[in-house]
């Protein structure tokens, strides 16, 4: 398999590439932050866009890189006014430039094939980033500007990760390094003081049904696009891969599922479980990851009442039942934390997909009991 065949570690599957997104939405505290540095001439050479996964810190990436390569060059008594915003002419040379992906004034670090170019490597090694410095090296292109996109930059392994703190230490003239991460704490703390960091927040249900609409998914009743942001954390990412595998169904029926304890339907557990067998990995990680977001919410329960809105229909009046008091929220809190650790190692082994969710069913039985 050569590497222009293996997947772009850097697109969400089911979603537009991030420099094929043209709104951003829920993130305009993180955009007016860099227009202010930018208008007020504070440009840092380094940004770090930090949050979860799947927020649009991608996206905001390649809207900054867009907006940079767009601005003239000349300045002094004829400059234009500050921009209000980052949105740039979609119709421009350099737009369909970049999203042909053949952009010379942008370079993307990102995960490359592994040793054998069977498959996508781990991390992001340190020959990756010495084509960044071969990038860096080049002339640059009209009006001086280069932008690099790390992403993510919590993927690089030790290596890799000194070699970019070389090129952030002496940053040539006119580059801008974009960092997207979703654990900063991961980075070299030498890497993070080198970097503006520009928080993104998560989306509520209000900004997650345009952008999920602007990548291509159409949930319907608004009831479903506050199910999804509910069960996807609030990011668009997670948002569009429960869509794409039904887990607004997969949730509801595990809610079913634990309506019948502390007396467990077997019969019914048995089928939950036998819908992963044999199946793809990603219908597995979809199980194992609403079992944990099941008991995430039992425990939030506990203490601060039922979550609004609900994910599944009568979700609310379940969870008030399962987790009535902080004794049962600390109660499920423990188990949470047991079963992601032994889902964790379940997957490393290759354990049976539905000897793996039956046992996770069985311990939310014994804590239910």
């Amino acid at each position: 398999m050569s590497a222009e065949d293996l997947p772009d570690p850097t697109r969400i599957e089911g979603a537009p590439h991030p420099r094929d997104t043209a709104h951003l939405y829920g993130q305009s505290k993180a955009e007016a932050a860099f227009l202010d540095a930018f208008a007020t001439g504070r440009l840092h050479h380094g940004w770090m866009l930090s949050g979860p996964r799947g927020i649009g810190k991608a996206t905001l990436a390649w809207r900054i890189a867009r907006f940079l390569l767009a601005q003239p060059a000349a300045g002094g008594m004829f400059a234009p006014e500050p921009p209000g915003s980052l949105d740039t002419d979609p119709d421009s040379p350099l737009a369909h430039r970049i999203r042909a992906g053949a952009e010379p004034g942008i370079f993307v670090l990102k995960r490359g094939p592994n040793a054998t170019e069977s498959a996508l490597s781990q991390d992001i090694r340190v020959d990756e980033v010495r084509k960044a410095k071969a990038f860096l090296q080049l002339s640059s292109a009209e009006g001086g500007r280069r932008v690099v996109i790390v992403d993510a930059a919590d993927e690089m392994n030790t290596q890799a990760a000194n070699a970019l703190l070389k090129l952030l230490e002496e940053p040539p003239a006119g580059v801008t390094f974009l960092l997207v991460t979703h654990q900063p704490a991961r980075l070299l703390p030498t890497i993070r003081s080198r970097c503006r960091e520009l928080r993104l927040n998560t989306l509520g249900p209000e900004d997650m049904a345009p952008a999920l609409s602007a990548a291509g998914i159409e949930p319907g009743e608004p009831a479903e696009t506050a199910a999804l942001a509910a069960l996807a954390g609030g990011s668009v990412g997670e948002a569009v891969r429960l869509a794409h595998l039904d887990g607004l169904s997969s949730y509801a029926a595990l809610m079913t599922l634990l309506g019948t304890l502390p007396r467990l339907d077997r019969p019914q557990a048995i089928r939950l479980a036998d819908s992963v067998a044999g199946r793809q990995a990603e219908k597995l990680d979809l199980m194992l990851g609403l079992i944990e977001i099941a008991l995430a919410r039992l425990a939030r329960t506990g203490v601060q009442g039922p979550p609004h809105p609900e994910a599944a229909e009568g979700e609310a009046e379940l969870l008030v039942r399962l987790s009535p008091n902080a004794a049962a929220a600390l109660k499920w809190a423990g188990l949470h934390q047991l079963v992601h650790e032994r889902a964790r190692r379940g997957q490393a082994v290759n354990l049976d997909p539905a000897a793996l969710v039956m046992d996770m069913l069985l311990e939310m039985t014994a804590a239910a009991a």
